[in-house]
């Protein structure tokens, strides 16, 4: 079978020591491969190359002539207006060149890079208010007609959030407190203070590291599931539909996930504190010579009551930024399937992140009101 790209190569002598290459028929994805293979043989050097017996010319074939040209250090004659325009679009790609805009110096990009991340963040604290008085809204609405509320869904969001998080939290949270008593001990002994290792691990484990860790595995857990969850729904059209029908997406899928994370964050950080002391009482007894039992009873001597308010205040309001970041991310979700994942990691980080900076607030402000 005959290829419908064809080439003539024309010894122009010896005295000029180059050949004359002349191009016919297509110069197409679908045509130019037998005549790229033979084109690659051509040991001579190539003066001209001659583009005016070709039909039609695409991308691949432009780049393959560019090639040929700076390879032989040919000229390219006889090209089409069109031709040469592709020539020239290609041209610098075969070359190595960078076809991109040059990039402004460090003392430009800098400042305009740091400007966009501003405004970035302007757009976005805009929109998380906007979308905090969406649910504001949309609670009021439920308020006025009760009937309306999704108790399932709830109830549903409950169990996620809460019921089947109880392993992995209170495994996390036992650990957390045998390594927080073999440490604190190891430390405490040098100053013959071992028996200081319940303060240790009842102070911390219920103002901080019990509500805070229990935060952390909560967003990673359920705030990434809410992003997912919510953009995915968005990504198929389900929310448009919701709306199309008159059904409130905020009042169905945002408000019974945020009161499920809110509610059961309380309860999540109490069981964190409880399972830590458990860990804490386990090392005490086995290494530090101090009875389980006495262990817990100590808890109660040792550890103010306004320690336990502390993590029971700061407990729903992490349940809250973790729910409001993961439903809100889920939100935004457009344009294709891999916005759901960069969503979704920004639903996870931006509640980590959230949780740890009012976390710092907390610990000032607790202090000044003498809880500290």
């Amino acid at each position: 079978m005959q290829t419908a790209t064809q080439y003539t190569l024309e010894n122009l002598g010896e005295d000029a020591g180059t050949a004359r290459l002349a191009l016919s028929g297509h110069l197409t994805l679908a045509h130019i491969g037998p005549l790229e293979h033979d084109l690659r043989q051509i040991a001579g050097p190539i003066g001209t190359i001659d583009l005016k017996d070709v039909e039609e010319i695409d991308t691949v074939g432009a780049y393959v002539v560019c090639r040929i040209a700076r390879e032989h250090d040919s000229d390219i004659t006889g090209a089409s207006p069109a031709a040469e325009r592709l020539l020239a679009a290609v041209r610098g790609l075969d070359e190595g060149g960078d076809i991109r805009a040059p990039r402004s110096p460090v003392w430009e990009r800098v400042p305009a890079a740091l400007g966009e991340k501003i405004y970035g963040a302007r757009r976005g604290v805009s929109g998380v208010v906007g979308f905090f008085g969406q649910i504001l809204i949309g609670g009021a609405s439920v308020l006025r007609h009760p009937r309306r509320f999704p108790v399932k869904a709830l109830v549903h969001q409950m169990e996620l959030v809460g019921v089947s998080a109880l392993p992995i939290i209170g495994l996390m949270s036992f650990l957390i407190g045998i390594v927080i008593a073999q440490q604190g001990s190891v430390q405490l002994q040098q100053f013959g203070a071992e028996s200081l290792t319940v303060n240790l691990v009842g102070r911390i484990t219920l103002r901080e590291l019990g509500v805070l860790m229990t935060a952390i595995m909560v967003a990673g857990r359920s705030g990434s599931a809410f992003a997912a969850q919510i953009g995915t729904m968005k990504l198929t059209e389900e929310i448009d539909a919701m709306r199309t029908i008159g059904i409130s997406p905020i009042e169905v899928l945002v408000i019974p996930r945020i009161l499920a994370a809110t509610f059961m964050m309380l309860l999540l950080g109490f069981y964190a504190s409880v399972m830590a002391i458990i860990g804490g009482a386990v090392v005490g007894d086995a290494t530090l010579g101090i009875p389980f039992i006495t262990f817990l009873l100590r808890i109660q001597e040792v550890v103010p009551t306004h320690d336990l308010w502390v993590g029971l205040i700061k407990a729903p309001v992490f349940g809250l930024i973790v729910a409001l970041a993961g439903c809100y991310h889920g939100m935004q979700v457009e344009g294709n399937s891999e916005e759901i994942g960069r969503r979704t990691t920004m639903a996870v980080v931006s509640a980590i992140f959230a949780v740890i900076v009012i976390d710092a607030f907390f610990a000032v402000f607790f202090t000044e009101i003498g809880w500290g």
